[in-house]
């Protein structure tokens, strides 16, 4: 009797625990910033599940959920990748790529995106979970155009500043292709493009030689400037002295003179033989 009792106790046990487990597989909960479909047997049932407590048939009824929210997508050097030094949802390694001339370059670009909680249905359908979505749009698709869209501008354009430009080109391309699968690009940016060493010293030393001549020009020009003021000034002056050596005349002289004296005669004066000096005070 005992026996029979504890299999009833251990079989009314079992019964009541899976009938918790089928009761709380029963209901699922959308959390807010996502949404949600309903697979049952790979079929998406009904349309896109907004957040809240829904019910499904427990087992059967698979949840795909999406972020509505914004999700970044970021590739990061060797190192960053290896000790996740970003905060990024999905993180990659760099794109390496070269230049029009050749030059060997590694890029690290930031794409922001969400998804179109109008198109989920669709998205499940085409692409998959969200993980799917990165990995065949979002990955590939800024992956290409970051490899290609700089091997149309030259080494120096990059190393001297036409980042924005580059990353406005690849953006117009992403836009467009990722609207037709259900993904709103919000923005993508280059953050860095990283240079061999080798033409980084290259670069530096031609600044260095080009801040050199310039320097050299300026010193230059400032000594002709000098030379040509000293000679503008020489010749004014020379102008000045023979403008008033035209202009003095002996009666111009006198004037000067009279203006000059102090009214006293001079002591001593000659008479009509140049040998007789007469002293006045006496």
């Amino acid at each position: 009797m005992e026996n029979q009792k504890a299999k009833l106790i251990i079989v009314a046990g079992t019964g009541i625990a899976l009938a918790l487990i089928l009761f709380a597989s029963t209901f699922y909960t959308v959390r807010y910033g996502t949404i949600a479909v309903v697979t049952r047997f790979g079929e998406i049932v009904g349309g896109s599940v907004k957040p809240g407590l829904h019910i499904k048939v427990p087992f059967v009824d698979q949840v795909l959920v999406y972020r509505t929210q914004k999700i970044i997508y970021e590739t990061l050097s060797t190192e960053a990748y290896s000790n996740s030094q970003s905060e990024a949802d999905y993180q990659d390694y760099a794109v390496d790529t070269t230049t029009k001339d050749g030059q060997q370059i590694s890029v690290r670009y930031t794409v922001r995106f969400s998804v179109n909680p109008n198109k989920v249905k669709e998205i499940a359908e085409k692409l998959g979970t969200e993980q799917e979505v990165v990995e065949k749009i979002v990955k590939t698709d800024s992956r290409i155009w970051a490899r290609n869209m700089p091997r149309s501008y030259s080494a120096i354009d990059l190393y001297t500043g036409n980042i924005q430009e580059v990353s406005e080109k690849i953006s117009e391309k992403l836009a467009p292709l990722f609207e037709e699968n259900g993904i709103t690009l919000d923005e993508f940016g280059i953050r860095s493009i990283n240079f061999q060493d080798e033409y980084v010293t290259t670069v530096e030393q031609k600044q260095i030689e080009k801040e050199r001549i310039t320097t050299e020009e300026y010193i230059a020009q400032q000594e002709e400037f000098k030379k040509k003021a000293s000679i503008t000034r020489a010749e004014g002056e020379a102008a000045a002295q023979k403008l008033q050596q035209a202009t003095l005349s002996d009666n111009l002289i006198k004037k000067l003179y009279i203006e000059k004296w102090d009214g006293k005669l001079p002591t001593t004066t000659t008479g009509a033989d140049s040998g007789l000096i007469l002293n006045l005070n006496k």
